[in-house]
């Protein structure tokens, strides 16, 4: 993909923090730490990520924000923060998944075929809380000649060395909404250096495009690791697109993002993930 890249800051927060909530994410059963546990302030734009300790630490714009707590394999949980000297300790019980039965298919990766491509070259970055973005890919009967999805391509930016993001793998729910995640494991994957595309094989996942198609996308995680003194990277190139709308996980709940033209009559468009799969036989 050949693009010009126009970086956008998105400002987390405005006005000043009245409180700021420290604490620790930690297995209900185990009481061992949780890392990458998003957390939002409920409704609003406003989160961040508990780091590899399960810590964090919040500054809700007002007071008794209840905040949500949400990871996969986990059961999501509301409480109110509050400023106190104490950190709070956020309990997660494990969601009880009903394993499906597993059905081995040989592959052979003798055929390739790229999808996701858009006709757009023309990219933005945005610095934004810890959504999780999503790029729907439909399913074509053409693809029962691929039906594996064997890499997951993103166009980033990163300013450092080593910086993670969460991928993410979504069902079609009968809504049309994400429905069920497709992994029952966080799958984090490490980002280079530059403006240009990361490519990670996620063959050993076994994941096949579903016949109803499959929503692909990245949680920003707000760590340490991945801070400079500005921003947190990596920083995800945005396609402006031809659609009605995207679907976005923002305050602890999925959302319709819509963004028009001014002139009623254009076609409306929206910012989507610059994603692209590469299918396998």
């Amino acid at each position: 993909m050949n693009f010009q890249k126009i970086t956008i800051l998105l400002l987390l927060t405005t006005g000043s923090a009245v409180a700021q909530i420290k604490g620790v994410v930690k297995d209900s059963l185990t009481r061992q730490p949780i890392p990458y546990v998003s957390i939002w302030v409920e409704n609003e734009t406003q989160g961040t990520t508990s780091e590899e300790d399960g810590s964090f630490y919040i500054h809700p714009k007002g007071d008794s924000k209840t905040l949500i707590f949400s990871t996969l394999g986990y059961e999501k949980v509301r409480r109110k923060g509050a400023s106190t000297v104490k950190p709070m300790e956020i309990l997660l019980s494990p969601k009880s998944v009903a394993l499906k039965e597993m059905v081995i298919s040989k592959w052979k990766g003798t055929k390739h075929k790229e999808i996701g491509e858009t006709d757009n070259g023309i990219c933005q970055a945005f610095d934004n809380a810890p959504n999780i973005d999503l790029k729907y890919f439909p399913y074509l009967s053409e693809y029962k000649k691929t039906k594996f999805i064997k890499r997951v391509a993103i166009y980033t930016d990163c300013r450092i060395d080593n910086a993670s993001i969460k991928l993410h793998f979504y069902s079609v729910g009968a809504n049309g909404f994400p429905g069920e995640e497709l992994l029952q494991d966080d799958y984090i994957v490490t980002v280079k250096k530059g403006v240009g595309k990361s490519s990670f094989n996620i063959s050993e996942l076994g994941l096949k495009m579903p016949e109803n198609g499959i929503y692909v996308g990245f949680e920003k995680l707000m760590i340490e690791k991945n801070r400079t003194d500005i921003r947190f990277y990596p920083l995800v190139l945005y396609n402006y697109v031809t659609k009605d709308f995207v679907f976005v996980y923002s305050g602890g709940k999925w959302m319709k993002k819509v963004l028009r033209e001014n002139a009623s009559e254009d076609p409306k468009r929206v910012y989507e993930p610059a994603i692209n799969l590469t299918l396998t036989n």
